[in-house]
Protein backbone atom coordinates (compact mmCIF):
# COMPACT_ATOMS: atom_id res chain seq x y z
CA UNK A 1 0.00 0.00 0.00
CA UNK A 2 1.59 3.28 -0.98
CA UNK A 3 2.38 6.13 1.86
CA UNK A 4 1.40 8.72 -0.60
CA UNK A 5 -1.37 8.83 -3.29
CA UNK A 6 -1.11 11.45 -6.03
CA UNK A 7 -4.80 11.75 -7.27
CA UNK A 8 -6.99 14.47 -9.35
CA UNK A 9 -10.38 14.63 -11.06
CA UNK A 10 -9.58 14.96 -14.89
CA UNK A 11 -12.39 16.44 -17.03
CA UNK A 12 -12.09 13.11 -19.32
CA UNK A 13 -10.52 10.10 -18.93
CA UNK A 14 -8.82 10.52 -22.04
CA UNK A 15 -6.74 13.63 -20.40
CA UNK A 16 -3.65 12.23 -18.14
CA UNK A 17 -2.71 14.39 -15.46
CA UNK A 18 1.02 16.02 -16.63
CA UNK A 19 1.18 17.54 -12.85
CA UNK A 20 0.48 14.65 -10.86
CA UNK A 21 3.49 12.89 -12.99
CA UNK A 22 5.73 15.54 -12.14
CA UNK A 23 4.99 15.53 -8.45
CA UNK A 24 5.96 11.52 -8.35
CA UNK A 25 8.80 12.15 -10.80
CA UNK A 26 10.46 14.55 -8.19
CA UNK A 27 9.70 12.92 -4.58
CA UNK A 28 13.03 11.46 -4.95
CA UNK A 29 13.48 8.64 -2.54
CA UNK A 30 9.40 8.81 -1.85
CA UNK A 31 8.85 7.72 -4.96
CA UNK A 32 8.55 3.76 -4.40
CA UNK A 33 6.28 4.88 -1.97
CA UNK A 34 3.77 6.41 -3.81
CA UNK A 35 1.35 5.88 -6.61
CA UNK A 36 -0.76 8.05 -9.52
CA UNK A 37 -4.60 6.84 -8.99
CA UNK A 38 -6.88 9.29 -11.40
CA UNK A 39 -10.71 9.90 -11.55
CA UNK A 40 -13.11 11.73 -13.77
CA UNK A 41 -15.31 14.56 -12.97
CA UNK A 42 -17.95 12.01 -14.55
CA UNK A 43 -17.52 9.68 -11.26
CA UNK A 44 -19.42 10.15 -8.08
CA UNK A 45 -16.78 11.69 -5.12
CA UNK A 46 -18.24 9.64 -3.07
CA UNK A 47 -17.07 6.59 -5.08
CA UNK A 48 -13.90 8.28 -5.48
CA UNK A 49 -13.34 8.48 -1.83
CA UNK A 50 -13.65 4.58 -1.26
CA UNK A 51 -11.23 3.87 -3.72
CA UNK A 52 -8.76 6.50 -2.31
CA UNK A 53 -9.23 5.08 1.03
CA UNK A 54 -8.87 1.39 -0.30
CA UNK A 55 -5.33 2.04 -0.55
CA UNK A 56 -4.46 3.00 2.99
CA UNK A 57 -2.46 5.94 2.46
CA UNK A 58 -1.25 8.62 4.91
CA UNK A 59 -1.10 11.62 2.58
CA UNK A 60 -3.04 12.07 -0.41
CA UNK A 61 -1.95 14.83 -2.96
CA UNK A 62 -5.00 16.22 -4.92
CA UNK A 63 -4.91 18.58 -7.76
CA UNK A 64 -7.23 21.05 -8.18
CA UNK A 65 -8.14 22.91 -11.03
CA UNK A 66 -11.55 25.08 -12.42
CA UNK A 67 -13.06 22.25 -13.83
CA UNK A 68 -12.89 20.02 -10.73
CA UNK A 69 -13.38 22.32 -8.12
CA UNK A 70 -16.72 21.70 -7.27
CA UNK A 71 -16.30 17.35 -6.91
CA UNK A 72 -12.85 18.14 -5.26
CA UNK A 73 -14.74 20.20 -2.60
CA UNK A 74 -17.22 16.87 -1.92
CA UNK A 75 -14.60 14.70 -1.76
CA UNK A 76 -12.34 16.36 0.59
CA UNK A 77 -15.29 16.29 2.74
CA UNK A 78 -16.04 12.41 2.67
CA UNK A 79 -12.14 11.87 3.27
CA UNK A 80 -12.16 14.23 5.92
CA UNK A 81 -15.40 13.08 8.00
CA UNK A 82 -14.78 9.12 7.37
CA UNK A 83 -10.81 9.47 8.13
CA UNK A 84 -10.17 12.37 10.23
CA UNK A 85 -6.22 11.51 10.43
CA UNK A 86 -5.57 11.27 6.94
CA UNK A 87 -3.53 13.64 5.57
CA UNK A 88 -5.05 15.59 2.73
CA UNK A 89 -2.77 18.28 0.77
CA UNK A 90 -4.15 20.50 -2.08
CA UNK A 91 -2.22 21.76 -5.22
CA UNK A 92 -3.19 23.19 -8.43
CA UNK A 93 -4.04 26.52 -9.90
CA UNK A 94 -7.35 26.92 -8.40
CA UNK A 95 -6.15 26.65 -4.86
CA UNK A 96 -3.29 29.05 -5.53
CA UNK A 97 -4.94 32.21 -5.21
CA UNK A 98 -7.62 33.27 -2.91
CA UNK A 99 -6.94 30.36 -0.46
CA UNK A 100 -8.49 32.09 2.43
CA UNK A 101 -11.84 32.35 0.65
CA UNK A 102 -12.23 28.85 -0.50
CA UNK A 103 -13.96 25.82 1.62
CA UNK A 104 -12.12 23.39 0.44
CA UNK A 105 -9.00 24.74 1.98
CA UNK A 106 -10.32 25.12 5.32
CA UNK A 107 -11.28 21.38 5.18
CA UNK A 108 -7.44 19.97 4.21
CA UNK A 109 -4.75 20.06 6.05
CA UNK A 110 -2.36 21.56 3.79
CA UNK A 111 -2.27 23.56 0.27
CA UNK A 112 1.01 24.16 -1.29
CA UNK A 113 0.21 27.27 -3.75
CA UNK A 114 2.29 27.82 -6.65
CA UNK A 115 4.11 25.18 -8.94
CA UNK A 116 4.37 22.33 -6.32
CA UNK A 117 7.24 20.19 -8.05
CA UNK A 118 9.44 20.23 -5.21
CA UNK A 119 7.89 21.84 -2.53
CA UNK A 120 5.53 19.43 -2.64
CA UNK A 121 8.30 16.61 -2.04
CA UNK A 122 10.16 18.66 0.74
CA UNK A 123 6.09 18.68 2.36
CA UNK A 124 6.02 14.90 2.27
CA UNK A 125 9.09 14.16 4.15
CA UNK A 126 8.53 16.01 6.68
CA UNK A 127 4.90 14.79 6.97
CA UNK A 128 6.22 11.17 7.07
CA UNK A 129 8.91 11.61 9.47
CA UNK A 130 6.31 12.97 12.07
CA UNK A 131 8.08 16.43 12.11
CA UNK A 132 5.77 18.81 12.99
CA UNK A 133 4.66 21.11 9.91
CA UNK A 134 3.32 24.59 11.31
CA UNK A 135 2.12 26.06 8.32
CA UNK A 136 -1.40 25.26 6.37
CA UNK A 137 -0.56 27.29 3.59
CA UNK A 138 2.67 26.56 1.85
CA UNK A 139 4.28 29.17 -1.02
CA UNK A 140 6.32 26.87 -3.61
CA UNK A 141 9.34 28.42 -4.51
CA UNK A 142 9.59 28.61 -8.34
CA UNK A 143 11.07 25.63 -9.61
CA UNK A 144 13.57 25.89 -12.70
CA UNK A 145 14.18 23.14 -14.74
CA UNK A 146 17.41 22.31 -14.57
CA UNK A 147 16.25 21.31 -10.38
CA UNK A 148 13.55 19.51 -11.70
CA UNK A 149 13.24 15.32 -12.64
CA UNK A 150 11.69 14.56 -16.20
CA UNK A 151 8.04 13.13 -15.46
CA UNK A 152 7.66 11.14 -18.53
CA UNK A 153 8.85 7.91 -17.68
CA UNK A 154 5.19 8.31 -15.30
CA UNK A 155 3.73 8.35 -18.14
CA UNK A 156 3.07 4.06 -17.98
CA UNK A 157 1.77 1.73 -21.31
CA UNK A 158 -2.08 2.32 -20.91
CA UNK A 159 -1.11 6.20 -21.35
CA UNK A 160 0.78 5.69 -24.17
CA UNK A 161 -1.24 3.67 -25.90
CA UNK A 162 -4.87 5.43 -25.25
CA UNK A 163 -4.48 8.82 -23.76
CA UNK A 164 -2.83 12.15 -24.74
CA UNK A 165 0.50 12.53 -23.74
CA UNK A 166 1.27 16.19 -22.53
CA UNK A 167 4.78 17.24 -22.86
CA UNK A 168 6.65 20.76 -21.88
CA UNK A 169 9.31 22.53 -23.01
CA UNK A 170 9.20 26.02 -21.36
CA UNK A 171 6.85 27.46 -18.52
CA UNK A 172 5.76 30.80 -17.90
CA UNK A 173 4.58 33.86 -20.28
CA UNK A 174 6.02 37.32 -21.07
CA UNK A 175 2.63 38.28 -22.15
CA UNK A 176 0.41 39.70 -19.11
CA UNK A 177 -3.02 39.50 -20.46
CA UNK A 178 -5.41 40.48 -17.65
CA UNK A 179 -7.49 37.12 -18.22
CA UNK A 180 -5.42 34.47 -17.55
CA UNK A 181 -2.76 33.56 -14.60
CA UNK A 182 0.02 34.33 -16.86
CA UNK A 183 -0.46 37.95 -15.82
CA UNK A 184 0.84 37.26 -12.50
CA UNK A 185 4.59 37.98 -13.75
CA UNK A 186 5.33 34.09 -14.09
CA UNK A 187 9.03 34.54 -15.79
CA UNK A 188 9.45 32.18 -19.01
CA UNK A 189 11.84 29.54 -18.50
CA UNK A 190 13.45 27.30 -20.83
CA UNK A 191 14.12 23.54 -20.51
CA UNK A 192 17.51 22.58 -21.85
CA UNK A 193 16.84 21.86 -25.56
CA UNK A 194 19.09 18.84 -25.77
CA UNK A 195 17.62 16.84 -22.68
CA UNK A 196 14.26 17.46 -23.67
CA UNK A 197 14.33 16.37 -27.14
CA UNK A 198 16.39 13.00 -25.54
CA UNK A 199 13.02 12.54 -23.18
CA UNK A 200 11.07 12.74 -27.05
CA UNK A 201 13.05 9.95 -28.24
CA UNK A 202 12.15 8.05 -25.52
CA UNK A 203 8.44 8.91 -25.54
CA UNK A 204 8.62 7.83 -29.60
CA UNK A 205 10.56 4.90 -28.88
CA UNK A 206 7.47 3.42 -26.44
CA UNK A 207 5.11 4.26 -28.90
CA UNK A 208 3.80 7.41 -28.29
CA UNK A 209 2.50 9.35 -31.73
CA UNK A 210 0.21 12.39 -30.02
CA UNK A 211 1.75 14.84 -28.46
CA UNK A 212 0.32 17.85 -26.39
CA UNK A 213 2.77 20.61 -25.62
CA UNK A 214 1.44 22.91 -22.52
CA UNK A 215 3.85 25.91 -22.94
CA UNK A 216 1.97 28.83 -23.44
CA UNK A 217 4.06 30.61 -26.08
CA UNK A 218 5.72 27.18 -27.91
CA UNK A 219 7.52 30.34 -30.83
CA UNK A 220 8.61 32.47 -28.40
CA UNK A 221 12.56 31.42 -28.47
CA UNK A 222 12.47 30.56 -31.96
CA UNK A 223 15.70 28.85 -32.08
CA UNK A 224 14.51 26.37 -29.49
CA UNK A 225 10.56 25.70 -31.40
CA UNK A 226 12.74 25.40 -35.08
CA UNK A 227 14.85 22.86 -33.40
CA UNK A 228 11.83 21.31 -31.72
CA UNK A 229 10.21 21.17 -35.06
CA UNK A 230 13.15 19.69 -37.13
CA UNK A 231 13.55 16.84 -34.58
CA UNK A 232 10.32 15.39 -34.89
CA UNK A 233 10.32 16.55 -38.76
CA UNK A 234 13.27 14.28 -39.23
CA UNK A 235 11.26 11.42 -37.20
CA UNK A 236 8.18 11.40 -38.96
CA UNK A 237 5.86 8.45 -38.31
CA UNK A 238 2.59 7.30 -39.65
CA UNK A 239 0.17 8.75 -37.18
CA UNK A 240 2.65 11.46 -35.41
CA UNK A 241 0.46 14.50 -34.44
CA UNK A 242 1.37 18.02 -32.53
CA UNK A 243 -0.12 20.06 -30.75
CA UNK A 244 1.47 23.62 -29.75
CA UNK A 245 -0.33 26.97 -28.56
CA UNK A 246 1.63 29.44 -30.97
CA UNK A 247 1.76 33.26 -30.86
CA UNK A 248 -0.34 34.88 -33.89
CA UNK A 249 2.00 37.41 -34.97
CA UNK A 250 5.54 35.67 -34.40
CA UNK A 251 6.39 33.09 -37.58
CA UNK A 252 9.87 34.30 -38.83
CA UNK A 253 11.15 33.13 -42.21
CA UNK A 254 13.10 30.80 -40.17
CA UNK A 255 10.46 29.16 -38.57
CA UNK A 256 7.85 28.99 -41.63
CA UNK A 257 10.30 26.95 -43.67
CA UNK A 258 10.08 24.29 -40.62
CA UNK A 259 6.53 24.30 -40.72
CA UNK A 260 5.88 24.27 -43.98
CA UNK A 261 7.89 20.97 -44.58
CA UNK A 262 5.60 19.19 -42.26
CA UNK A 263 2.76 16.66 -44.70
CA UNK A 264 -1.07 17.87 -43.83
CA UNK A 265 -2.20 16.80 -40.50
CA UNK A 266 0.57 16.77 -38.33
CA UNK A 267 0.56 20.01 -36.87
CA UNK A 268 -2.04 21.46 -35.35
CA UNK A 269 -1.39 25.41 -33.77
CA UNK A 270 -3.88 26.92 -31.70
CA UNK A 271 -3.62 30.63 -32.40
CA UNK A 272 -5.22 33.15 -29.63
CA UNK A 273 -6.78 36.05 -30.51
CA UNK A 274 -9.22 36.80 -28.49
CA UNK A 275 -9.92 40.11 -29.91
CA UNK A 276 -9.46 42.52 -32.83
CA UNK A 277 -10.44 45.60 -31.05
CA UNK A 278 -7.03 47.17 -30.10
CA UNK A 279 -8.99 49.71 -27.35
CA UNK A 280 -10.19 46.09 -25.74
CA UNK A 281 -6.27 44.88 -25.88
CA UNK A 282 -5.33 47.76 -24.43
CA UNK A 283 -7.84 47.30 -21.66
CA UNK A 284 -6.48 43.96 -20.93
CA UNK A 285 -2.36 44.77 -20.93
CA UNK A 286 -2.86 42.43 -24.18
CA UNK A 287 -0.29 43.09 -26.86
CA UNK A 288 -0.90 42.04 -30.63
CA UNK A 289 0.54 42.91 -33.67
CA UNK A 290 -2.85 42.44 -36.38
CA UNK A 291 -1.02 43.33 -39.66
CA UNK A 292 1.37 40.42 -38.97
CA UNK A 293 -1.17 38.06 -37.20
CA UNK A 294 -3.44 38.56 -40.60
CA UNK A 295 -0.56 37.70 -42.51
CA UNK A 296 0.61 34.67 -40.74
CA UNK A 297 -2.80 32.98 -40.94
CA UNK A 298 -2.94 33.88 -44.31
CA UNK A 299 0.32 32.10 -45.14
CA UNK A 300 -0.74 28.99 -42.48
CA UNK A 301 -3.78 28.56 -44.88
CA UNK A 302 -2.40 29.06 -47.99
CA UNK A 303 1.35 27.30 -47.66
CA UNK A 304 1.22 24.54 -44.89
CA UNK A 305 -0.84 21.71 -44.06
CA UNK A 306 -1.64 23.07 -40.49
CA UNK A 307 -4.69 22.83 -38.47
CA UNK A 308 -5.37 25.80 -37.53
CA UNK A 309 -7.43 26.78 -34.40
CA UNK A 310 -8.37 30.16 -33.23
CA UNK A 311 -9.51 31.41 -29.93
CA UNK A 312 -11.86 34.42 -29.34
CA UNK A 313 -13.53 35.43 -26.08
CA UNK A 314 -16.41 36.85 -25.29
CA UNK A 315 -17.25 39.05 -22.20
CA UNK A 316 -14.12 40.88 -22.39
CA UNK A 317 -14.33 44.50 -20.47
CA UNK A 318 -15.91 47.31 -22.65
CA UNK A 319 -16.21 45.13 -25.56
CA UNK A 320 -20.01 44.69 -26.81
CA UNK A 321 -22.03 42.58 -29.10
CA UNK A 322 -21.38 44.48 -32.22
CA UNK A 323 -17.91 44.72 -31.47
CA UNK A 324 -17.31 40.90 -31.23
CA UNK A 325 -19.59 40.39 -34.46
CA UNK A 326 -17.15 42.41 -36.57
CA UNK A 327 -13.80 40.72 -34.71
CA UNK A 328 -15.82 36.87 -36.08
CA UNK A 329 -16.14 37.89 -39.49
CA UNK A 330 -13.05 39.21 -39.65
CA UNK A 331 -11.26 36.09 -38.54
CA UNK A 332 -13.47 33.75 -40.27
CA UNK A 333 -12.56 35.56 -43.33
CA UNK A 334 -9.06 34.50 -42.51
CA UNK A 335 -10.31 30.89 -42.60
CA UNK A 336 -8.83 29.09 -39.51
CA UNK A 337 -10.18 24.98 -39.51
CA UNK A 338 -11.70 26.22 -36.07
CA UNK A 339 -12.70 29.09 -34.03
CA UNK A 340 -13.44 28.55 -30.45
CA UNK A 341 -15.57 30.72 -28.82
CA UNK A 342 -15.08 31.24 -25.34
CA UNK A 343 -16.29 32.72 -22.58
CA UNK A 344 -14.67 34.85 -20.18
CA UNK A 345 -13.65 33.50 -16.83
CA UNK A 346 -12.62 34.90 -13.41
CA UNK A 347 -9.58 32.54 -12.66
CA UNK A 348 -8.65 33.05 -9.20
CA UNK A 349 -5.94 35.35 -8.68
CA UNK A 350 -6.03 37.16 -12.22
CA UNK A 351 -6.43 40.89 -12.21
CA UNK A 352 -9.44 40.84 -14.89
CA UNK A 353 -11.64 41.84 -11.40
CA UNK A 354 -9.68 45.51 -11.27
CA UNK A 355 -12.61 46.22 -14.36
CA UNK A 356 -15.71 44.72 -12.59
CA UNK A 357 -16.53 48.02 -11.16
CA UNK A 358 -16.24 50.46 -14.47
CA UNK A 359 -17.75 47.99 -16.48
CA UNK A 360 -19.97 46.18 -14.58
CA UNK A 361 -18.52 42.86 -14.86
CA UNK A 362 -20.87 40.18 -13.24
CA UNK A 363 -19.75 36.81 -12.66
CA UNK A 364 -20.75 33.33 -11.78
CA UNK A 365 -19.93 32.38 -7.89
CA UNK A 366 -19.34 28.58 -9.12
CA UNK A 367 -16.88 26.94 -11.32
CA UNK A 368 -15.58 27.57 -13.37
CA UNK A 369 -16.75 31.11 -12.50
CA UNK A 370 -17.88 32.39 -16.15
CA UNK A 371 -19.07 36.35 -16.83
CA UNK A 372 -22.78 36.53 -16.56
CA UNK A 373 -23.20 39.74 -17.85
CA UNK A 374 -21.40 43.25 -18.56
CA UNK A 375 -22.08 46.70 -18.66
CA UNK A 376 -22.34 46.02 -22.88
CA UNK A 377 -23.67 42.86 -22.73
CA UNK A 378 -26.60 42.23 -20.60
CA UNK A 379 -27.51 38.91 -18.91
CA UNK A 380 -29.97 37.29 -21.64
CA UNK A 381 -27.68 39.25 -25.03
CA UNK A 382 -24.58 37.20 -22.74
CA UNK A 383 -27.14 33.56 -22.73
CA UNK A 384 -27.67 33.91 -26.68
CA UNK A 385 -23.90 34.09 -26.75
CA UNK A 386 -23.56 31.16 -24.77
CA UNK A 387 -25.72 29.04 -26.98
CA UNK A 388 -24.10 30.24 -29.82
CA UNK A 389 -20.90 29.21 -28.66
CA UNK A 390 -21.61 25.75 -28.25
CA UNK A 391 -23.74 25.34 -31.66
CA UNK A 392 -20.98 26.97 -33.03
CA UNK A 393 -18.62 24.20 -32.14
CA UNK A 394 -21.82 21.87 -32.57
CA UNK A 395 -21.72 22.49 -36.13
CA UNK A 396 -18.90 24.68 -37.46
CA UNK A 397 -15.97 23.19 -35.38
CA UNK A 398 -16.87 19.12 -36.06
CA UNK A 399 -15.67 19.69 -39.79
CA UNK A 400 -19.06 17.80 -40.94
CA UNK A 401 -20.47 20.46 -42.82
CA UNK A 402 -17.81 22.43 -44.56
CA UNK A 403 -20.18 22.01 -48.25
CA UNK A 404 -23.14 23.14 -46.29
CA UNK A 405 -21.91 26.33 -43.96
CA UNK A 406 -21.39 28.87 -47.11
CA UNK A 407 -25.44 28.58 -47.36
CA UNK A 408 -25.55 28.84 -43.37
CA UNK A 409 -23.63 32.02 -43.30
CA UNK A 410 -24.50 33.69 -46.43
CA UNK A 411 -24.76 37.11 -46.46
CA UNK A 412 -23.31 40.70 -45.18
CA UNK A 413 -22.53 39.24 -41.78
CA UNK A 414 -21.52 35.40 -41.24
CA UNK A 415 -22.26 36.89 -37.40
CA UNK A 416 -25.34 37.59 -37.78
CA UNK A 417 -26.24 34.68 -39.72
CA UNK A 418 -25.23 32.25 -37.40
CA UNK A 419 -26.57 34.40 -34.68
CA UNK A 420 -30.11 34.09 -36.31
CA UNK A 421 -29.98 30.15 -36.79
CA UNK A 422 -28.54 30.00 -32.95
CA UNK A 423 -31.77 31.96 -32.20
CA UNK A 424 -34.17 29.75 -33.96
CA UNK A 425 -32.43 26.42 -33.28
CA UNK A 426 -32.75 26.69 -29.67
CA UNK A 427 -36.36 27.72 -29.42
CA UNK A 428 -37.04 24.17 -31.46
CA UNK A 429 -34.78 22.48 -29.61
CA UNK A 430 -34.76 24.20 -26.27
CA UNK A 431 -30.93 22.44 -25.74
CA UNK A 432 -27.50 22.94 -26.10
CA UNK A 433 -26.33 19.56 -25.67
CA UNK A 434 -27.22 15.93 -26.86
CA UNK A 435 -28.70 16.75 -30.60
CA UNK A 436 -27.86 13.51 -32.38
CA UNK A 437 -26.01 14.21 -35.94
CA UNK A 438 -29.12 13.14 -37.91
CA UNK A 439 -31.70 15.42 -36.05
CA UNK A 440 -28.95 18.43 -36.81
CA UNK A 441 -29.07 17.18 -40.43
CA UNK A 442 -32.85 17.54 -40.60
CA UNK A 443 -32.74 21.08 -38.30
CA UNK A 444 -30.40 22.22 -40.59
CA UNK A 445 -32.29 21.46 -43.76
CA UNK A 446 -35.57 22.52 -42.33
CA UNK A 447 -33.91 26.12 -41.49
CA UNK A 448 -32.32 26.97 -44.86
CA UNK A 449 -34.83 25.68 -47.05
CA UNK A 450 -37.11 27.17 -45.02
CA UNK A 451 -36.31 30.94 -43.23
CA UNK A 452 -33.65 31.44 -45.12
CA UNK A 453 -34.80 30.72 -48.40
CA UNK A 454 -32.18 28.14 -49.69
CA UNK A 455 -33.56 26.12 -53.20
CA UNK A 456 -33.83 22.50 -51.34
CA UNK A 457 -31.71 21.05 -54.49
CA UNK A 458 -29.23 23.60 -53.77
CA UNK A 459 -28.73 22.56 -49.61
CA UNK A 460 -29.75 18.64 -50.57
CA UNK A 461 -26.79 18.57 -52.58
CA UNK A 462 -24.35 20.43 -50.08
CA UNK A 463 -25.56 18.16 -47.66
CA UNK A 464 -25.23 14.71 -49.19
CA UNK A 465 -21.52 15.89 -50.12
CA UNK A 466 -20.95 16.49 -46.42
CA UNK A 467 -22.11 12.72 -45.62
CA UNK A 468 -20.07 11.46 -48.27
CA UNK A 469 -17.32 13.14 -47.80
CA UNK A 470 -17.08 12.46 -43.68
CA UNK A 471 -17.63 8.64 -44.91
CA UNK A 472 -21.04 8.76 -42.97
CA UNK A 473 -23.73 5.28 -43.26
CA UNK A 474 -26.61 6.66 -41.68
CA UNK A 475 -28.24 8.65 -44.10
CA UNK A 476 -31.10 10.14 -43.48
CA UNK A 477 -34.24 9.71 -45.08
CA UNK A 478 -34.98 13.27 -46.33
CA UNK A 479 -31.50 13.48 -48.25
CA UNK A 480 -32.20 10.24 -50.48
CA UNK A 481 -32.98 12.01 -53.87
CA UNK A 482 -29.41 13.40 -53.33
CA UNK A 483 -27.67 10.14 -52.82
CA UNK A 484 -25.07 9.79 -55.63
CA UNK A 485 -24.22 6.23 -56.68
CA UNK A 486 -22.76 4.11 -53.56
CA UNK A 487 -21.97 6.94 -51.31
CA UNK A 488 -24.61 5.25 -48.88
CA UNK A 489 -22.29 1.73 -48.98
CA UNK A 490 -19.59 3.60 -47.04
CA UNK A 491 -18.34 3.26 -43.69
CA UNK A 492 -16.58 5.74 -41.46
CA UNK A 493 -13.22 5.22 -41.87
CA UNK A 494 -11.20 3.64 -38.45
CA UNK A 495 -9.12 6.88 -36.70
CA UNK A 496 -8.78 8.33 -33.62
CA UNK A 497 -11.25 11.57 -32.89
CA UNK A 498 -8.77 14.12 -33.54
CA UNK A 499 -7.44 12.96 -36.47
CA UNK A 500 -11.16 12.51 -37.78
CA UNK A 501 -11.86 15.82 -36.77
CA UNK A 502 -9.11 17.14 -38.77
CA UNK A 503 -9.59 14.83 -41.94
CA UNK A 504 -12.92 16.21 -42.28
CA UNK A 505 -11.90 19.87 -42.17
CA UNK A 506 -9.00 19.22 -44.98
CA UNK A 507 -11.76 17.34 -46.79
CA UNK A 508 -13.78 20.93 -47.39
CA UNK A 509 -10.77 22.49 -48.03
Amino acid sequence: MPDIVLTTLNAKWIHASFGLRYLRANLGELRDRSAIVEFTIAQRPVDVAERLLALQPRIVGLGVYVWNAAPALELVRVLKRVRPHLVVVLGGPEVSHETERQPIVAIADHVVCGEADLAFAALARRLLAGEPVGERVLHAELPHFPQLAWPYDEYDERDIAHRIVYVEASRGCPFTCEFCLSALEVPVRQAEVGGFLAQMQRLLDRGVRHFKFVDRTFNLNVAVSTAILRFFRERLRDGLFLHFEMIPDRLPDGLRAEIAAFPDGVLQFEVGIQSFDPPTNARISRRQDDARLHDNLHWLRDHTGVHVHADLIVGLPGEDVATFARGFDRLLALRPHEIQVGILKRLRGTPIVRHDAEHGMVWSEEPPYEILQTAMVPFDAMQAMKRLARYWDMVANQGNWNATLPALLAGDSAFAAFAAFTQWLHERTQTTTGIALHRLAALLFEWLTGPRGVAADQIGTAMAADYARCARHDWPEFLQPWVQGPARARTPPAAAAGAARQARHRGGD
